[in-house]
């Protein structure tokens, strides 16, 4: 039997890959503040780690004009932050 089909087929896994906790849009309600920070999601109990990657996802509504810093943002988040008159600094 030839080698390729004596060895087992296995992909590739990243072992540095980190991933990120995810937080939507709607869930920003809880947040007494309007500024959204990582530590402000883990003192809100919306994220289990304040030191590890957070994004930010557009489900839902903007209730105020937050202003955010320090998270990852998809694009349809930063679209309906913007429009609801809040501010979005890169991390």
């Amino acid at each position: 039997m030839p080698m390729y089909r004596r060895l087992p087929k296995r992909g590739f896994t990243n072992p540095f890959k980190s991933p990120s906790q995810v937080v939507n849009i709607r869930q920003l309600s809880r947040l007494p503040d309007t500024e959204v920070t990582p530590a402000t999601l883990h003192a809100a109990g919306l994220v289990s780690e304040p030191e590890g990657p957070v994004k930010l996802l557009g489900t839902g509504e903007a209730d105020r004009a937050y202003s955010v810093s320090g998270l990852a943002v998809s694009a349809p988040a930063k679209a309906k932050l913007e429009a609801a008159g809040g501010t979005v600094a890169s991390p």
